[in-house]
């Protein structure tokens, strides 16, 4: 049984189960949000900062990241265009001074904490961090 089989996002939550699983494992690691770091939902309209960027996670604490969860089912359907808009986005931030970490959905599903951890600390293990 996976950590996606056991967990269910809660009444209200406006993003996804993976989306979900690294805000409550930002919470573990002593980040708060609104203090320390925005969540914004693609749901939800998600483009309010950053040129029009979806960005997940923007952090206050360090100011200088950011956070995304690449869905695989999305990146398997949209291939090239989908890696495209994510380097893009990636570039973009950096030119702003913020570093834009990637998780893959299946990586926060299996390990929410070990990987939200390492994005905090700048390490992508995203297809993106690899590539």
């Amino acid at each position: 049984m996976t950590l996606q089989q056991t967990l269910a996002v809660p009444a209200g939550w406006p993003g996804s189960l993976p989306e979900y699983l690294v805000y409550t494992a930002l919470i573990q690691l002593g980040k708060q949000p609104g203090l320390d770091f925005v969540y914004q939902s693609p749901l939800m309209g998600g483009r309010l900062e950053r040129g029009g960027l979806v960005i997940h996670f923007l952090f206050i604490n360090p100011p200088d990241l950011a956070i995304n969860v690449q869905g695989e089912y999305f990146h398997q359907q949209q291939g090239s265009t989908a890696i495209a808009r994510d380097k893009m986005a990636r570039a973009q931030l950096a030119g702003q001074g913020i570093t834009l970490i990637f998780i893959d959905a299946g990586d926060v599903t299996a390990d929410p904490v070990r990987y939200v951890r390492d994005a905090l600390n700048y390490i992508d293990h995203s297809f993106l961090g690899r590539g």
